[in-house]
């Protein structure tokens, strides 16, 4: 689908871009090649393929959310200029 300059510019108004007449033309011909690139996946027979949350089948193998020993703390912190029990310390931000 190609874009006219007028289409762009109306996008552009709409996400309140000012955009010069180079990036106009630009933007035309890269939102033009999305588009196409859009349609073509529309073309593809997917009649018999399921919906998927993920790409890999199966479950996503994630590691159990537990409770580690303090050493691990510890170590974190070693680095830290500045510490208060285990916590970094850092300049106060909001006066």
């Amino acid at each position: 689908m190609k874009l006219t300059l007028e289409q762009v510019r109306h996008v552009a108004d709409l996400a309140r871009l000012e955009l010069s007449a180079s990036e106009v033309e630009t933007y035309r011909h890269r939102l033009s090649v999305i588009l196409e690139a859009v349609e073509q996946l529309a073309e593809v027979d997917t009649a018999g393929i399921e919906a998927s949350s993920h790409v890999i089948a199966g479950s996503v193998h994630a590691r159990v959310d537990e409770a580690s020993s303090e050493s691990g703390t510890r170590q974190t912190l070693s680095n830290a200029p500045q510490v208060s029990g285990t916590s970094f310390v850092i300049p106060k931000v909001i006066e």
